[in-house]
């Protein structure tokens, strides 16, 4: 009986330590553990095993096997790695000396954002496009010494925007690779694409290994996302460049087209979902590009990725993290401000040293009427070709879906598989949504063109297969009418064309981010707006316009749209001003954009947000960009490295252990920073700003002011006097609250300082708790 008992309890104590086992296996996942910078004393070999050492001490194997669980051992500039760890081992190393955060490298958290529109920046400028954008160019020498990297999905090199017929040798502070691969070898890099790296092993250890019918083991890119980026930043002319159709036909250009390219890829797609699902992105693989593209010599980094931050956002981002490590060397760091508007409160990249873009459009609309049976016609847009044929019977999708798939809050959004065969073989379908999926299910079952709803007036359009997307407003609701009243409707889509200068512009993009920021409402976010809604690019002929199996079609250039369109605009724009401007810092670079920046539109009236309304510095940040007054912006707002560790210090974060923070720390709202957000006031609120002349010697700039509704705001001195360049003023911004009709709202005003010839323009956010 005890042998029995004994056996028991052995297969009993077997079953819960394998149970155990099996269950922290299930539980492991990659984690970066983040020490700060390297302070150079130590070989690679001396670094790796450091970072080994801490796999050693909590996991109870040999060093040997306990190095198989490393994926990054970050080496150049960041002092950190990433690992296969379980919660336990992970909670056990951020204890450890030395160690700043410990956190999961979430492999669904980091995603992309995702011609004419250089013209339109020069429009904006008020003067004509040789007087402005041209001399800009001329007097950067169109970027040429600069190197810019690209995060993003890789490229495609054959693309004529990456040519590099007439550039100068690589300048000599480049010191990066040309990384081979699949498809892609030391060839494919140029005076242009000085070099390329890609960024696997992360995605590889959650995912498994890269499926290679998908994409390329290389820096190549399959998606066209990085492609459109870094063309978008840097491409050369190319005339006659259109999307598919020849819509948006002209010259294609980047911003700054003699700039040269580094290509860091660190997003893949995503398994079991398709290219147009979007890729992802590994957190410590993007560490790892960001140690790499410092140690590379870049000077600007354009990023187009980004993540609705959380509040450990300067602790865990990777972004905000590597974005740091790159500012302390000098090097501008540009990002998307996310693709989730226009819900409120949902701005990423929010760190104050990093530049964070928001998307609005430019002039060029892509008509494509609908004539009804009736003749009347309704204005729609699409970059579809569309020949024009007979009148089809028009349906509404409500009214020809098969019973009991959809609630009445779905009703005629097109959804896969809600559409009657019977009920939409040869008919022209109207659909309440726009996007892509109801466009597929119009053709699958049987219809012969889609045409498709938005409550926005600004429109994104997509090469969709015969459709066109008419607003809610004045398109969609007179459509849907007619098919109420008329016994057999019908209509035709006609040909689309491209059309210049129709409209007022810029409008906000209906998907750019909005602030308040989340992590510190006392940092306006975003900071800036430029073109990111229907911008025409190179891309990859790997894959399809619109990234599906079922599109089999292939183009060099396509039409696409999001902050992470908008952004390499404004990287590209850094590239010119650190050409023109080599001493600045990030921060003055970023100032010369903000305050001179505009928030009128193209006809002198408030830039509007798709909806009609007024938009508002959480939605445009300092305003729309315009590159050529940057470069003179008169008086610059300037910040350091050690300003930022101490404005982390009123987070209660410390990223660098040679600094310590002050007994009594500033207020985050005192950073001196282009714009002023200030939060939860309870009576009044004093910050101070420094303005340093870059303007002209013996200048005088006095203060105009727009306080925020419900709000007083007095700044002291109202006249600022300066003898010389490079002299530094201070000033003082009290804001008092007085007949707040909504506390924790914000309201918004703007302050300028004018000396006649510059004007140099500050937003105001103002909430009281």
């Amino acid at each position: 009986m005890k042998n029995h008992n004994f056996v028991v309890f052995f297969l009993l104590f077997l079953m819960i330590f394998l149970n155990g086992f099996v269950s922290s296996t299930e539980e492991t996942k990659v984690y970066v553990v983040y020490l700060g910078e390297h302070s150079g004393e130590k070989t690679l070999k001396e670094i790796e095993d450091h970072h080994c050492s801490f796999l050693h001490s909590v996991k109870a194997t040999s060093k040997e096997e306990a190095k198989t669980s490393l994926v990054h051992s970050y080496k150049n500039v960041i002092n950190g790695f990433s690992a296969l760890l379980t919660p336990q081992e992970a909670d056990m190393i951020s204890g450890m000396e030395g160690v700043i955060s410990v956190f999961h490298s979430d492999p669904h958290e980091i995603k992309p954002h995702t011609t004419r529109s250089w013209d339109f920046v020069s429009l904006m400028e008020g003067t004509s496009l040789i007087n402005s954008g041209q001399d800009l160019l001329q007097n950067a020498s169109y970027g040429k010494d600069i190197i810019v990297g690209v995060m993003d999905s890789g490229v495609w090199p054959e693309s004529p925007s990456f040519n590099d017929e007439g550039m100068e040798p690589v300048p000599k502070s480049w010191k990066g690779i040309c990384q081979e691969g699949v498809a892609f070898n030391s060839s494919h890099c140029n005076r242009k694409l000085v070099g390329a790296r890609y960024y696997l092993k992360s995605y590889e250890a959650n995912f498994g290994p890269l499926n290679e019918t998908r994409d390329f083991r290389s820096p190549r890119d399959v998606n066209g996302h990085g492609t459109h980026a870094a063309a978008t930043v840097g491409g050369r002319r190319v005339a006659n460049a259109s999307a598919i159709g020849g819509f948006a036909k002209g010259t294609a250009t980047g911003g700054a087209p003699n700039v040269r390219l580094a290509i860091y890829k660190v997003c893949w797609p995503v398994p079991d979902q398709s290219l147009a699902e979007g890729n992802t992105c590994l957190t410590d693989d993007i560490i790892a590009a960001f140690d790499d593209a410092i140690a590379d010599g870049v000077d600007v980094l354009s990023v187009s990725l980004g993540s609705q931050p959380r509040t450990t956002y300067y602790t865990q981002n990777g972004i905000a993290i590597g974005s740091l490590h790159a500012l302390k060397r000098n090097i501008v760091v540009a990002c998307s401000a996310g693709n989730d508007g226009p819900t409120p409160s949902t701005v990423g990249n929010v760190a104050p040293w990093i530049i964070t873009v928001g998307a609005s459009s430019i002039d060029r609309v892509f008509s494509s009427p609908i004539m009804l049976g009736n003749g009347m016609i309704v204005e729609g847009q699409t970059v579809t070709p569309i020949r024009r044929s007979r009148l089809h019977p028009l349906v509404y999708a409500g009214d020809v879906e098969i019973r009991g798939t959809t609630a009445s809050n779905t009703t005629g959004l097109c959804f896969p598989g809600t559409l009657s065969r019977n009920l939409v073989r040869g008919k022209v379908v109207v659909c309440r949504g726009s996007s892509m999926q109801a466009s597929m299910e119009v053709k699958r079952a049987g219809g012969v063109a889609a045409i498709l709803g938005t409550p926005f007036n600004e429109i994104q359009v997509t090469p969709f297969l015969d459709s066109t997307t008419v607003a809610f407003s004045y398109g969609l609701n007179t459509i849907r009418t007619y098919i109420q009243t008329e016994k057999n409707p019908m209509a035709t889509l006609l040909p689309g064309q491209t059309l210049i200068g129709t409209k007022s512009a810029p409008v906000m993009a209906p998907f750019t981010s909005k602030g308040p920021n989340i992590v510190d409402p006392n940092i306006l976010k975003p900071d800036i707006t430029a073109p990111g809604l229907n911008i025409l690019a190179a891309w990859s002929e790997a894959s399809s316009p619109l990234n599906l199996p079922e599109d089999r079609r292939v183009v060099k250039y396509n039409m696409q749209s999001g902050t992470s369109m908008s952004c390499p605009h404004v990287s590209a724009v850094i590239a010119l001003l650190k050409s023109i401007h080599p001493d600045w810092s990030s921060a003055a670079i970023r100032s010369a954009l903000m305050t001179t920046s505009t928030i009128n539109n193209l006809v002198g009236r408030p830039i509007t947000n798709a909806t009609g309304n007024d938009a508002n510095p959480f939605e445009y940040g300092a305003g729309h960009f315009r590159p050529s007054r940057a470069v003179d912006p008169g008086l610059i707002y300037d910040a350091t490295y050690e300003d930022y560790l101490l404005y982390l210090c009123s987070q209660n974060i410390s990223l660098d252990s040679s600094f310590n923070c002050p007994e009594e720390v500033p207020e985050a709202s005192n950073l001196n920073y282009p714009s002023l957000a200030i939060a939860n006031i309870k009576g009044s609120r004093t910050v101070r700003r420094v303005v340093t002349n870059v303007g002209k010697d013996n200048s005088t700039y006095v203060l105009a002011m727009r306080s925020p509704p419900g709000y007083d705001v007095d700044i002291i001195p109202k006249t600022l006097r300066f003898s010389k360049l490079g002299e530094k003023l201070s000033f003082n911004i009290t804001i008092r609250a007085q007949s707040v009709e909504r506390r924790n709202e914000f309201a918004f005003g703007r302050y300028t300082w004018s000396d006649g010839v510059h004007v140099v323009q500050s937003p105001i956010a103002a909430s009281s708790a």
